[in-house]
Parts: C-alpha cells; sequence; structure tokens
C-alpha cells in the first residue's frame, strides 16, 4: 500500500523494558497476535510515523517504512512470546513495522506538547490500548524535539519466514487467528477513518452533510478520543486551529443504530459544547426511531456498506477500498 499524503501519528504502547529496548535496537514494532494487535496493524500503515510509548515517557520518532504479517512469529526473533496473568494466554508478535529513525529523544508526555495523548490516557486511567493517536499539531512539535537521528537502524539477523495477509470475516466457522479475525466495530472504524482521509471522500461526506463550507484539507480525521462521558469512535477536527476548534464526534455502527446510540452521541456532542456543530451516526441500518430523533438532536446518520463479502473473508484494504458512506436525506 503507497504512503499516504497526510500521515497519521500515533504512540505505541510497550509492555515491557525488554521489549522497548529491543523496538529501539532493531527499529522495529511488533503488535501481539490477539485482535487488539490486528487492530494496531490495521490503523498503523506505510508512512505514518510512530514513537515508542512507555513508563509515561515518549521515546524517538519514528517514520514506518514497511509492514509485516510474519507466520509462526513466535520462532521468530527479536520478542518472546508473552503470557498474560489476568487470562493466562500467550501471545506471539506477528504483526510487525520495519521503522526508519528520524529523531532521538525520550520526553516525558506531561509536556503541553503531548496533551491530546495524555487526555486520553488520564481520561482513561492508564495505557489498556495498544496505541494512541495523535493530531498533527503533535507531530509537528515532537518533530522538532531532541536530536535528528541517522537514518539507520540495527540489522536483526532472522531465519527465513513466510507472510500472510490479515483477513476479516463475518463467518466464524472459517476464523484461524492470527490469520483471519472476526470483524469487529473497531476494524470498520478504522476503514472509515482510512476513508475519510481521502479529501475528495471527505470534501464529498461533508457536502451531503450541508456542511460544503468547510474545506477537507482544513480538517483531519482521528481514531477513538476519550471523552469524560466515554470514547468517541472517530473525531473530525481542525488540523491548525485559528480563532475556532471545530469538531464533529462520529459514532460508528456495525449493525442497525438503536435509540441509545443517538443518546449516547449527544452526550458527546454536549461535552464538546459550542465547538460541536452537528454528530455524525454512521450504521449498516437505522431503527425507525433513531431516523425519526436524529435532526432535532443536531445528528445527521450516514449508512455504510462494503463492497467486501465478509460471510468469506476480506483484508483491510479491500474492506475500506470497497466503502462507500451516503448521508441520509433530512
Amino acid at each position: 500500500m503507497p504512503s499516504t499524503d497526510m500521515p497519521s501519528y500515533f504512540l505505541i504502547s510497550v509492555s515491557t523494558r525488554e521489549n522497548l529496548e529491543l523496538c529501539v535496537r532493531y527499529s522495529l514494532a511488533g503488535f501481539p497476535s490477539g485482535e487488539s494487535g490486528a487492530w494496531t496493524f490495521c490503523e498503523i500503515q506505510q508512512g505514518d510515523f510512530v514513537s515508542f510509548l512507555y513508563g509515561a515517557k515518549a521515546h524517538n520518532l519514528y517514520k514506518v517504512a514497511k509492514r509485516e504479517a510474519i507466520s509462526d512469529a513466535a520462532r521468530v526473533p527479536p520478542w518472546k512470546p508473552l503470557t498474560f496473568k489476568e487470562s493466562g494466554k500467550t501471545y506471539s508478535f506477528p504483526f510487525r513495522l520495519q521503522l526508519l529513525p528520524m529523531r532521538t529523544f525520550i520526553e516525558p508526555i506531561v509536556r503541553a506538547e503531548f496533551f491530546y495523548v495524555a487526555e486520553n490516557l488520564l481520561l482513561r486511567g492508564g495505557y489498556r490500548k495498544t496505541h494512541f493517536q495523535a493530531d498533527q499539531t503533535t507531530l509537528q512539535s515532537v518533530s522538532e524535539m531532541g536530536t535528528r537521528a541517522n537514518g539507520s537502524a540495527v540489522a536483526l539477523p532472522l531465519p527465513e519466514y513466510a507472510t500472510f495477509t490479515l483477513r476479516f470475516t463475518r463467518n466464524r466457522e472459517i476464523i484461524k487467528t492470527p490469520e483471519t479475525f472476526r470483524f469487529r466495530e473497531t476494524i470498520l472504524q478504522s476503514a472509515i477513518r482510512r476513508h475519510l482521509m481521502s479529501h475528495d471522500n471527505l470534501q464529498m461526506l461533508l457536502s451531503q452533510l450541508d456542511f460544503a463550507g468547510a474545506q477537507a484539507s482544513a480538517l483531519e480525521i482521528l481514531g477513538e478520543k476519550a471523552l469524560t462521558q466515554g470514547h468517541v469512535d472517530l473525531l473530525l477536527k481542525q488540523r491548525v486551529p485559528i480563532g475556532s476548534a471545530v469538531k464533529l464526534p462520529i459514532e460508528v455502527k456495525a449493525r442497525r443504530a438503536q435509540p441509545e446510540d443517538l443518546a449516547q452521541l449527544r452526550a458527546y456532542m454536549d461535552e464538546l459544547l459550542d465547538e460541536c456543530p452537528m454528530g455524525v451516526l454512521v450504521a449498516a441500518d437505522f431503527n425507525k426511531k433513531v431516523v425519526r430523533d436524529a435532526e432535532g438532536l443536531g445528528i445527521r446518520l450516514v449508512r455504510y456498506t462494503l463492497d467486501s463479502d465478509l460471510k468469506k473473508s476480506a483484508s483491510f484494504e479491500e474492506i475500506w477500498e470497497g466503502l462507500t458512506l451516503q448521508a441520509l436525506d433530512k
């Protein structure tokens, strides 16, 4: 997949000091073989930027040079399989990013420049997540931190290995992790975010929402954002706020949206106050009461469709490239 024109920036949570040292030494990131690891692998694409998050500090800045899903990852260095005490489950690290070092630093995330991510962490009560997306303002700030890296990484000797294409399905009979996972709302959220990173797609949706005065190029679409009322699935905000900071929360439902989804989204809108001109509820279909009540709550409804046949399976690229969004008429 080609690099994005407007790269995203993520902080990747690292579980242990030993794993952090391996990530930094070899300029590699690896995600566990469960659903959260698969989701993170879909979220972070070639050309995006990442830092490691460990001990409430951000470590270095890297550009994603290559992505690989590795078969039989338990035998492929550098990470040892990890067993979680709570569940007793053991995970390998098949989902990997090869990184190009850009900046060298170790900075506490209490710095004002990391406010967007620190707020997410505070409202979550800790990490409890494999990754956190930050906004473009944060990326601009970290691009000036520390010192410039030499752009090279220590080569890691590896045995011969095979790779696979990560796929998703709604058919439980063909789930086989880590190659094929259940299609969940988090994957749909990521696909919608990727779809709306295209200025053409975003401008088309803004026009359908009667929000055509906003220019897609002036906005950015971000992943899950923590609020005191919960976690909004997607947040559309101004890339560089000047004088105002418009925010549109987007709630995503894989199936039919229900009245409680309207109430949840309205609570997010109330928290964002006058910076939120509308909310957007995306779903495959809508309960009749949702259709009747949405306009009075300042919420627009958007139906999504997929070209992919998820009774079989599809890659993440096939899902987001075949995604269509259509706003319902008022």
